[in-house]
């Protein structure tokens, strides 16, 4: 795998895994535009371990937070204590659909509709759902406020997004907004319910190419990889929970829209 293609994916992953556009919608589409070949499942692995390193480091400390208080642990008062602990349990019930659907439906995920008709329609349905949850949405909740519901809701909305097109991010904060939480909070607790899902993934790739081992043509490309998407990741979630503290998801949903549209009409050519 050419060092140049290593690094542009890299990069792809690193902003398309946290802003609301899919991931694998790009990393699908991209090779596709400029025939380039699959990367395959090793280079796979080196960027979920990018981005999953990413939102380690910048959660680090709300993670020690809500383990210790889930443990009954911690310095702080009772009441915050009892909010961590929630959050983490929320969090933690919040998983289960999309690793559910992930377990059931990632081959099929990854065989069949890595289709360009398939990921343009579901940009569209998508960005619409997300111009309804700005529309309607109160937006009030905060993350100490985050309910039991509300991690029904979003961790069921985070099952869809095995399927190319919808984004994890995007289905999960848009589900946010329906619920009544700020941008900034839906954004928060759409990376924070994305951390074990992302972890998963690296682990269950990671363990399928641990008897294979790495092919010595693909070391420095894999560690391109890692350190790539990581930085680029960090640098995106810092900077979209900044952007929504002041702006609206306008933006993403125009762009959704657009791609959208360019990937059907795109399908229908080829």
């Amino acid at each position: 795998m050419p060092l140049y293609q290593a690094i542009v994916l890299a990069i792809i992953q690193g902003l398309t895994e946290f802003l609301p556009v899919s991931s694998t919608a790009h990393l699908t589409l991209f090779p596709w535009f400029l025939g380039w070949k699959d990367p395959g499942l090793t280079f796979d692995v080196a960027l979920h371990a990018g981005t999953l390193v990413a939102v380690l480091v910048y959660f680090w400390r709300l993670w020690v937070d809500m383990l210790l208080a889930a443990a009954g642990q911690g310095k702080r008062s009772t009441a915050e204590i009892e909010e961590k602990s929630k959050l983490f349990w929320y969090l933690v019930i919040g998983t289960i659909p999309g690793g559910i659907a992930g377990y059931l439906f990632e081959h099929a995920a990854e065989e069949q509709l890595r289709r360009p008709m398939i990921i343009g329609v579901a940009m569209i349905v998508v960005a619409l759902l997300m111009w309804a949850g700005e529309r309607f949405s109160r937006r009030e909740e905060g993350l100490g406020q985050v309910t039991f519901p509300d991690s029904i809701v979003v961790g069921a909305a985070q099952a869809f997004a095995v399927i190319p097109g919808v984004s994890r991010s995007g289905v999960t904060m848009t589900a946010g907004l329906f619920r009544n939480m700020t941008r900034e909070t839906a954004a928060r607790f759409s990376f924070l319910l994305s951390t074990p899902l992302i972890a998963g993934a690296a682990l269950k790739k990671g363990l399928e190419i641990r008897h294979e081992g790495l092919p010595t043509e693909m070391k420095l490309p894999f560690v391109v990889g890692i350190v790539v998407s990581g930085l680029v990741g960090y640098v995106v979630i810092a900077w979209l929970i900044r952007y929504l503290e002041r702006r609206t998801f306008r933006v993403f949903i125009v762009y959704r829209l657009a791609l959208g549209v360019v990937v059907i009409l795109w399908g229908l050519r080829s």
